[in-house]
């Protein structure tokens, strides 16, 4: 019985050692994705006129 009781314990550590992996990765990953986005803000875009375009990503062509 103590074997068993033994296997299983190592059994959940490993699951939340992995799901704590898995959560740190996806973080780490989500505040790479934000550092970088607020690194590359453009100055100039080339801009094309259409209809209905009133939200651009950057400022229109200097």
């Amino acid at each position: 019985m103590t074997v068993f009781a033994g296997s299983l314990s190592r059994t959940r550590l490993v699951g939340v050692a992995l799901g704590l992996a898995v959560i740190a990765v996806f973080a780490a990953a989500n505040a790479h994705l934000i550092a970088v986005s607020f690194a590359s803000q453009p100055d100039c875009v080339l801009s094309t006129n259409q209809e209905g375009a009133a939200f651009r990503a950057a400022k229109p062509a200097c």
